[in-house]
């Protein structure tokens, strides 16, 4: 007698199959604009704290799983646990964003630990763990780390600037104590993807938010080069892991990324030119994205009109739908529930 096998159609994809009706989730898809999140946020008290609580942070993964049938869940978390986990202060200001103690100067670089302390982040693998046995067998789970550079440009400003020029100044007037920042989050990603792996993730996705802000010799060296070394040792211990990259804002240099870094899918913002897309990077590996979290606020025939450009522009090859960003807090339910209605109907 035969079992029935039950499928990944978000693995399919990754694995070289596309998928008629492409698989879908949503960057940030735990987040404010649910009100079962804001309700399990409430009961947590500091971002940090639902992030460094493992039943709680399970259960904000799993909510726009239950509510939207979603192909992949990622695991709830921030980027910034990686420099806690440094022995870095990191605290959330309510409507400030970030706040960490700089390392603006090489001096302060000197002070910074090489070795990740896995043991603050064993909440994290611990919430991988709960959402794994609770998943879907169907449903991907990814795991994530913020990429060196964008990392790095919070723990050298101290948190989030308009252009990050704090670290691209320090990366030009003192590049090597900028490269030891690069080489400690490098060793400490590797490892903190791993025991990811190990905890249940069947994907990692690797965020490089502010990728595009650098200039084509820095992007190589800042963006490229990094994450490069992160898929490296990553499958050095855990040979054909999928790994997803998004340098945010990559244009013209998304084809160097794709080639160089060995990524198995790229996410594109909704910037990104279609017709290049599909001719030099959806030709070799995975696209994902690219719909403008903007429409999920508009609605109505906006949105439709946007879902349909995506499908049109990428559903004829390997594609995972998704947004070219994380969506905002302020998108309503009922268009989350428009475009996955939108996208699940189509049939191409």
């Amino acid at each position: 007698m035969t079992q029935n096998l039950v499928t990944k159609p978000f693995m399919d994809v990754l694995a070289g199959t596309r998928q008629a009706s492409p698989p879908m989730w949503m960057m940030r898809q735990a987040g404010r604009y649910l009100p079962e999140y804001r309700a399990t946020r409430a009961e947590a008290g500091s971002f940090l704290d639902l992030c460094y609580n493992a039943k709680l942070a399970a259960e904000v993964t799993l909510q726009p799983i239950r509510r939207f049938g979603f192909d992949a869940a990622i695991i709830f978390s921030d980027i910034l646990v990686v420099p806690h986990a440094l022995g870095r202060s990191v605290r959330f200001e309510v409507g400030e964003g970030p706040r960490l103690d700089p390392l603006d100067s090489p001096d302060k670089v000197g002070t910074l630990n090489t070795a990740i302390d896995l043991g603050k982040l064993e909440p994290v693998f611990e919430a991988l763990r709960i959402v794994r046995s609770e998943l879907p067998k169907q449903t991907t789970l990814i795991g994530f780390c913020g990429a060196p550079f964008t990392v790095a440009t919070y723990m050298v400003a101290g948190q989030g600037t308009s252009d990050q020029h704090p670290a691209r100044l320090m990366a030009y007037q003192h590049p090597g104590a900028f490269a030891k920042i690069i080489d400690v989050l490098v060793e400490s990603s590797i490892a903190y993807l791993l025991k990811q792996l190990e905890a249940g993730a069947d994907v990692l996705q690797i965020f490089d938010t502010w990728a595009g802000i650098l200039p084509p010799r820095e992007f190589e060296k800042w963006c490229i080069e990094p994450t490069r070394r992160i898929v490296d040792g990553i499958r050095k211990v855990k040979p054909g892991t999928k790994i997803i990259g998004f340098p945010r804002g990559a244009g013209a240099l998304l084809p160097a990324f794709v080639e160089r870094t060995g990524v198995d899918a790229v996410s594109i913002d909704w910037t990104a030119e279609p017709a290049f897309v599909r001719e030099k990077v959806q030709t070799k590996v995975v696209v994902q994205g690219n719909l403008d979290p903007l429409l999920l606020i508009a609605g109505g025939s906006a949105l439709d009109q946007g879902v349909d450009d995506v499908l049109k522009n990428f559903a004829g090859g390997r594609h995972i739908f998704n947004l070219g960003h994380g969506i905002t807090p302020d998108a309503p339910v009922a268009h989350v529930e428009q475009m996955v209605k939108r996208v699940r109907d189509f049939k191409g």
